[in-house]
């Protein structure tokens, strides 16, 4: 028996050098749609992320507004690329505890994120419940001291 059954992929998050040319590029290039957006104009004077998705695909966007910080210096060490991939699971508590016993780092503890997906009763982040990803993310970063 698989003791981490996957339903799909919720999101994928790239850390990038620019959030508005990358969505552009995957707007226009590979036909994404806008969902979600987060920068100066929603209040956040750190960071700007663009959602987009394609049929079960969403990815989130992300640029620093500063030159220093997590992001900033992930994209200046690697460049563009994936930060974080979130998976769809039934038990996100026994996923994240089986997986962690099995040598796993973790990112975020999954009361956080399930909590938030199961108050709006949804799948997956939509606009409703986008904010809360986001806050979710922050909070976990803050008790790390990487925020």
């Amino acid at each position: 028996m698989d003791f981490l059954p996957i339903n799909g992929t919720d999101f994928v998050e790239f850390y990038v050098g620019n959030a508005k040319q990358a969505s552009h590029y995957y707007l226009t290039a590979f036909g994404f749609q806008p969902l979600a957006y987060r920068g100066l104009e929603t209040g956040d004077k750190d960071k700007t992320s663009y959602v987009i998705r394609q049929g079960k695909i969403t990815f989130i966007l992300t640029s620093s507004l500063k030159p220093e910080g997590e992001i900033a210096e992930h994209c200046k060490k690697h460049g563009d690329g994936v930060k974080c991939i979130a998976l769809w699971v039934d038990d996100a508590t026994k996923a994240f505890e089986e997986t962690t016993r099995r040598g796993g780092i973790p990112f975020l503890r999954p009361e956080a994120n399930y909590e938030i997906i199961q108050r709006k009763g949804a799948r997956s982040f939509e606009k409703g419940n986008f904010k809360a990803l986001f806050e979710s993310i922050e909070r976990e970063q803050q008790l790390r001291g990487t925020l």
